[in-house]
């Protein structure tokens, strides 16, 4: 026996409810401009000490995604795209299983989060490297 088609469209409340909130962010952030100063704080790591966090230059590769400038969103912060990509992936998994009544789990390993946490901690490392400047955004 199926289940009523109103609790199909309560079980996609949640999903719909982040979508939408993430691309309101999007949004605002594709029609702020991140490059004219004024609109966004500045990294805090990046004005005391002058060292580039992993998130620094997010915002402008959030810009340049909008704007379907890949190579730029990229170049500002890579492991930022990744991340954007890997959202995607995630949210549509997590839609379609609630859509169908199943349970989301979402469970990494320690391992994938060791490896994770070294990724962003070598990328943090080599961009603050003199021989890193082309990942500084």
């Amino acid at each position: 026996m199926r289940a009523p088609a109103r609790s199909a469209w309560r079980r996609l409340a949640a999903p719909v409810a982040v979508l939408a909130a993430v691309a309101g962010a999007f949004a605002y952030v594709g029609a702020v401009d991140p490059n004219e100063p004024g609109h966004y704080p500045a990294c805090p790591l990046l004005s005391v000490t002058g060292l580039y966090c992993p998130g620094c230059g997010g915002l402008r590769s959030a810009h340049a995604f909008v704007h379907g400038d890949l190579a730029a969103a990229l170049h500002s912060n890579a492991p930022a795209v990744v991340g954007y990509l890997l959202f995607a992936v995630l949210w549509a998994v997590w839609a379609v299983r609630a859509a169908r009544g199943l349970p989301v789990r979402f469970e990494p390993r320690p391992a994938q989060l060791w490896t994770f946490g070294a990724v962003l901690a070598v990328f943090t490392v080599v961009r603050n490297l003199p021989f890193g400047h082309w990942l500084h955004p």
